[in-house]
């Protein structure tokens, strides 16, 4: 999940206060603004990165260093000249996503019909930063949006693809389910908590229905088929097309659903969904079990992201709203 956590907020001189970073450019410094998301979260800023990169990979210490917008919520992504990104868990439970992004996108890459992105070097962890973190090549393109997107329907299809491009590859091997991509009864308590951390937000008895449907649906059972599992806010556009996937911290072997739950996210219309689920041809069961799905995951974020992050809490109510679950107060 990814707003408006990290704000540049103008040209400054080069001296850090508070809780601001300093983002050194060619043409001058940016400060910019965190706002802290997880209680347990380690701060990324300016220095530590320019320091481990200096450190551990001095050959690139001259490339300018500058944040990505929008923030990570599991990763702080840093631009590194014009060809690399750099990629620091922010959270502990992100920190196995390097080295399992380095183990399998190059396995992934070939059976995709986008871009996706090439790992290129991992950094040790250090005294003053804990986790192994990434460096990958650069994908151009903007963050997919209902304003981004130029065809939604052609848009859709492109999604048929690649949903199937991941049922394609092999699964030997891969990481086995987690999150969302598990059985729906794995993590019925922790649902269930969720639509009820919501509960002064929205309509928890329909959001309830909802989630109780899918539960209640037959599991996919197998086999397992690789998943990204967190498609709705790292899909990337070329001139409006389809053109990249990022951040596969979520991929596993697990439910399909887990991406089918994308089809009540802003990236569709009405249209496109039908147009989706119509070219993909989920059964009955999938549909019920990705709806279920659409709402814990929006019924977790919504509350927990209120007041840090607008973007996802945007997404969040808009999915909510997709699948019939009203809003009890005014979108904030």
């Amino acid at each position: 999940m990814q707003g408006a956590p990290v704000v540049l907020v103008g040209l400054i001189a080069c001296n850090p206060t508070g809780n601001s970073w300093l983002v050194a450019s060619r043409a001058a410094c940016l400060v910019v603004t965190a706002v802290r998301m997880h209680r347990d979260e380690v701060r990324v800023g300016v220095e530590l990165v320019s320091r481990l990169i200096a450190e551990q990979y001095p050959h690139w210490v001259d490339l300018a260093l500058r944040p990505v917008e929008p923030w990570g919520t599991d990763n702080a992504i840093w631009r590194l000249g014009e060809d690399l990104v750099v990629r620091l868990p922010r959270i502990a439970w992100a920190a196995a996503q390097p080295a399992k992004e380095a183990k399998w996108l190059p396995v992934l890459a070939s059976h995709l019909p986008v871009a996706i992105p090439e790992p290129v070097a991992l950094g040790r962890p250090d005294f003053e930063y804990p986790f192994t973190w990434s460096v990958h090549r650069w994908l151009p393109g903007e963050l997919a949006s209902p304003s981004t997107i130029r065809d939604p329907n052609a848009f859709a299809e492109a999604m048929v693809d690649v949903i199937r491009g991941l049922g394609n590859a092999p699964t030997d091997g891969a990481p086995p389910p987690h999150n969302r991509a598990r059985a729906l009864a794995e993590y019925d308590d922790s649902a269930r908590k969720a639509i009820s951390s919501a509960a002064d937000l929205i309509d928890a008895d329909v959001a309830i229905e909802i989630w109780e449907a899918g539960l209640a649906a037959e599991p996919h059972g197998e086999p397992l088929r690789w998943v990204h599992g967190d498609l709705e806010g790292n899909c990337l556009v070329l001139e409006g097309h389809f053109s990249g996937l990022i951040d596969w911290g979520s991929t596993c072997v697990g439910d399909p659903a887990v991406d089918v739950q994308v089809a009540w996210s802003p990236l569709f219309t009405d249209e496109s969904r039908a147009r989706f689920l119509e070219r993909l041809n989920p059964n009955h069961a999938t549909i019920r079990r990705a709806k279920a799905m659409a709402i814990q995951q929006a019924c977790a974020a919504l509350p927990y992201y209120l007041h840090t992050y607008p973007l996802i809490v945007e997404r969040s109510w808009h999915k909510l709203a997709a699948l019939g679950v009203s809003a009890k107060v005014a979108r904030l």
